[in-house]
């Protein structure tokens, strides 16, 4: 904004006009929103919401005379108010639609107006302005209780667009962050003051803060107040106590709290149109997974590593038809369950739709047309009259029976539930067919539905065909041929005359409107009827917008039940969809067992066959249990190790959703967590390094892995050094070795594989590799024993490094791997280290103290050593080595100084060669 346009809104408005000082009442009343004021067909705006509307709309700014001075103005028409609206929320405003309460005729004065609603980011209902298959959220966060000393912070969580209530806790800001991104909210309600008990260090806001797309909005601290929200939801929802939602009052002060803070909001933005709201559902954790942002990002659960590239597993699990379907399934997938006897129960409905191959296909047809059911019950709770989205409820419950009809024809109890809650709601499709005529899709109020409206639409009509035969009627009296007769809103119904014929023109025609061209009349008896015509249309109009708002209030009493019908209508579109995925992709039912083990023959990546195409990708098998339950998987650059770790994890999430998965056969032992730390990047905005990001993930695993976790990791330590990073992945394999969690760890730090050796409950695999004379052929198959090499060069060469670059690092490879840094040295270092042997320079070090002397080197045995002469005690030419060793950094070292270096010690120690 300039300083000069800001100079000029800032000014005192001295001798406003009525118009103005009314505008300046409502903004004053809301000051930070943007005022969308009514004048006639346009919202406008004045002041600095005019100049900020210009800028963010791209549209006009203009100014209106007001007394002394001018105001800033910019407008949009109100019938393309839902083409600028959506822009303003995008942004992140908050926008206030005032509206003309009575007609210009019948006011006393200037026109009353007063805001009719607020739309913010989180609390969009219109469907035009929202994705298909995705919640838009308005959550309220309040910090942990002081008076009971709990750590948990208080989530209330709203979708006005569907209804959805819901309250949960979580324990720390981590699990807050996880949750807020997993819910990914338009908006979230904080307190304008507010720390964390645990951490004064630390407020609320920033525990949120990071890489969020949502708005936050700053709400005063005393609306987050527990005993007004129980009050709150005791009045909204007719209860005698919070109790009878699963809330204890004195437990559950945070989740009261942001309870509070959000009914407050809501029944501010939208006064009275909140009455689709249901009553809250009480998430405790133990029923579902909790997936964090990590696992859900690796896995690219809903979306995929690059924005906006790529497939993820709910796009292709997401063949709903419906949008409060897609809406299910994409929770689903987030939130997978933990209850054996729930996935079951899923399971069993998902098996039946497989078999019943008849009655899925009707259904999924069905269900085809049925619009956005949720949605459509908050358009009407919120009084919205559109006959267009009136007619699409009623066409969609027209296809209600037909799937009740062939979903009745299954026998799961899931399935049998679904058509118990399933209501066809037959008198709600009649109330709106007997009221709107669907003929030509406008929706007016059927002829028939209102006998003084017929009577009003016969005048009208009656007027309207005097005027149409007027025409005729003039010319043959006139002999005037060119003779038209015509309407616009300003002037009403004019015959006009073009400016040759205008001396053939009567005495009783009455001057109207000058043209370039043409003269324009009326005649007395013409305005009489065009009085009858505009009349009709005017009572036409107020009465079906009467007759309308009765319909609606009508179809209000049923809003419940839409919400009913709504979601089992969602279940029954995910079933169907899962089933109907499993059919075409192959899959199979998994069995779901209370065991550790994970056994899987013949598994694939869903996503990656997908995108191979049938019969390309190459199935393989994984067996964890309690006797292996550490698997480290080595073998070469592109091999497949990556892929064969997400697959795991998402064979596994898949059956804990109750689907089926891309297996010959699957047994999956229940979960409690999927942790995965695949690959890391930069984290500058919080001035973290790669490698400190690959730490901070990996110590969230091992802070939280049970033995009942199921841990992928891919790479760790690859950041640093390859000492600190071979040191660093020993001793997390220990650990979650010793914690008992089912882990896949592909590395390739072939080392680790004596370290696999060494602990009774790992195994090395390797990723098969078949060499030739002169390449590499990747079989992407899995079996024991560990992997040498790493096939870095060839993967290079591949990717089409020069070919002198190449031939290079093969010479250095060579001559490195004949060292005494060769194949195999560190894996037999680690394989003695995990047996409490030292070797190498931690024995050399050791053996320097033990041995009396730094210039006492050990001599341990074992394939790091070379073959070649080793100097007697005493010789003055291993203390230079020593020397030059202790000087020497291997971390800054490139391979080609290591191998000079190397080559100048052997000749000291032995000159003859």
């Amino acid at each position: 904004m300039s300083p000069r346009r800001s100079a000029r809104s800032r000014r005192a408005v001295a001798g406003s006009t009525p118009l103005i000082e009314q505008y300046r009442e409502i903004k004053a009343r809301h000051a930070d929103s943007m005022l969308f004021f009514r004048v006639g067909d346009f919202y406008e705006m004045f002041f600095e919401d005019a100049e900020e509307a210009s800028g963010l709309l791209g549209i006009a700014l203009a100014s209106r005379n007001n007394g002394p001075i001018e105001v800033p103005l910019a407008g949009v028409p109100a019938k393309a108010l839902n083409e600028y609206l959506p822009r303003l929320i995008e942004a992140g405003r908050r926008v206030a639609i005032c509206e003309q309460l009575e007609e210009v005729a019948e006011a006393d004065g200037i026109v009353r107006r007063d805001v009719v609603e607020i739309v913010t980011p989180g609390t969009v209902v219109d469907p035009d302005q929202l994705t298909r298959g995705r919640n838009n959220f308005v959550v309220a966060v309040a910090a942990p209780a002081r008076s009971t000393g709990a750590a948990e912070f208080g989530l209330a969580v709203a979708d006005l667009s569907t209804g959805e209530f819901e309250l949960r806790g979580c324990g720390d800001p981590d699990a807050l962050r996880d949750d807020l991104s997993r819910l990914d909210p338009a908006e979230v309600l904080l307190p304008q003051r507010l720390t964390v008990p645990a951490d004064p260090a630390e407020t609320l806001d920033a525990a949120i803060t990071g890489s969020q797309t949502w708005v936050t909005t700053s709400r005063p601290d005393w609306l987050f107040d527990p005993a007004t929200g129980e009050e709150r939801l005791q009045s909204r929802f007719g209860v005698h106590s919070a109790a009878g939602f699963g809330i204890d009052p004195r437990r559950d002060q945070p989740l009261l709290a942001a309870a509070s803070a959000l009914l407050a909001y809501l029944d501010e933005v939208r006064p009275g149109g909140v009455k689709h709201l249901r009553p809250p559902r009480v998430d405790r954790t133990g029923r579902v997974m909790h997936l964090d942002e990590m696992t859900r990002r690796n896995l690219e659960l809903v979306e995929p590593l690059r924005p906006g590239e790529g497939v993820t597993l709910l796009s292709l699990l997401d063949q709903t038809k419906t949008p409060m379907g897609a809406r299910l399934m994409r929770r689903r997938v987030l939130r997978p369950l933990l209850g054996q006897e729930e996935i079951e129960t899923r399971l069993d409905a998902v098996a039946d739709l497989v078999a019943q191959s008849a009655p899925r296909r009707a259904i999924r047809e069905h269900l085809s047309r049925v619009r956005d059911l949720e949605r459509a019950a908050a358009h009407v709770s919120g009084g919205k009259c559109e006959p267009r989205r009136l007619l699409a409820l009623a066409n969609s419950l027209v296809e209600l029976p037909g799937a009740l009809e062939n979903a009745s024809k299954l026998t799961a109890s899931r399935l049998v539930d679904i058509t118990k809650r399933l209501d066809p709601l037959d008198d709600t499709r009649s109330a709106i067919e007997e009221a709107l005529d669907a003929g030509d899709g406008s929706g007016t109020v059927r002829e028939g539905h209102s006998r003084e409206l017929d009577q009003l639409r016969s005048l009208r009509d009656e007027a309207a065909g005097w005027i149409r035969d007027l025409q005729e009627r003039e010319r043959r009296e006139t002999g005037i041929e060119s003779l038209k007769v015509g309407f616009n809103k300003v002037f009403g119904y004019y015959i006009e005359v073009t400016r040759t014929r205008v001396d053939q023109v009567p005495d009783r025609f009455i001057r109207k409107q000058t043209l370039a061209g043409s003269e324009r009349y009326f005649t007395t008896e013409l305005k009489e009827w065009e009085e009858k015509v505009l009349a009709a249309d005017r009572e036409i109009e107020h009465l079906e917008a009467q007759l309308l708002r009765a319909l609606v209030e009508r179809l209000g009493k049923d809003i419940r039940r839409i919400q009913q019908t709504a979601a089992a209508v969602s279940e029954l579109d995910v079933l169907a969809a899962l089933a109907h995925v499993s059919v075409r992709n192959d899959w199979t039912r998994p069995e779901i067992t209370l065991s550790r083990e994970i056994q899987i023959e013949q598994g694939r990546h869903p996503v990656v066959e997908a995108a191979l195409g049938p019969g390309e990708f190459v199935a393989g098998d994984t067996r964890l249990d309690s006797g292996t339950h550490v698997l480290l998987v080595t073998g070469p650059n592109m091999s497949g190790k990556s892929t064969v770790l997400r697959q795991v994890g998402i064979i596994a999430l898949m059956a804990h959703t109750g689907s089926f998965v891309p297996a010959r056969r699957a047994r999956i032992g229940l979960c409690d967590r999927v942790f995965t730390r695949v690959g890391a990047s930069d984290n500058l905005a919080s001035g973290m390094s790669t490698f400190m990001v690959e730490m901070t993930e990996t110590a969230t695993i091992l802070n939280s892995a049970t033995d009942r976790s199921l841990v992928l990791l891919d790479e760790i330590g690859r950041g640093t050094s390859t000492y600190d990073g071979v040191s660093i992945a020993c001793a997390v394999t220990e650990r979650l070795h010793e914690v008992g969690a089912r882990t896949l760890f592909a590395t390739h730090y072939h080392e680790l594989v004596g370290l696999a050796e060494s602990l009774p409950r790992a195994a090395a695999l390797n990723v098969a590799v078949r060499e030739t004379e002169d390449s590499v052929i990747f079989l992407h198959r899995l079996e024991p024993g560990g992997c040498d090499r790493s096939y870095g060069v060839h993967v290079a060469k591949l990717a089409g490094l020069p070919r002198a670059v190449v031939a290079r690092a093969a010479q250095i490879l060579r001559a490195l791997e004949s060292g005494p840094w060769g194949v195999g040295g560190r894996s037999a270092m680690l394989g003695d280290f995990g047996k409490g042997q030292l070797s190498l320079f931690l024995a050399r070090a050791e053996g320097a103290e033990t041995a009396g002397g730094a210039d006492h080197v050990a001599e341990p045995d074992g394939p790091l050593h070379g073959t070649g002469p080793r100097p007697e005690p005493g010789d003055p030419a291993a203390g230079d080595v020593l020397d030059q060793l202790r000087k020497a950094e291997p971390d800054r070292l490139t391979p080609l100084e290591a191998l000079n270096l190397v080559a100048e010690l052997k000749s000291k120690l032995s000159p003859e060669r």
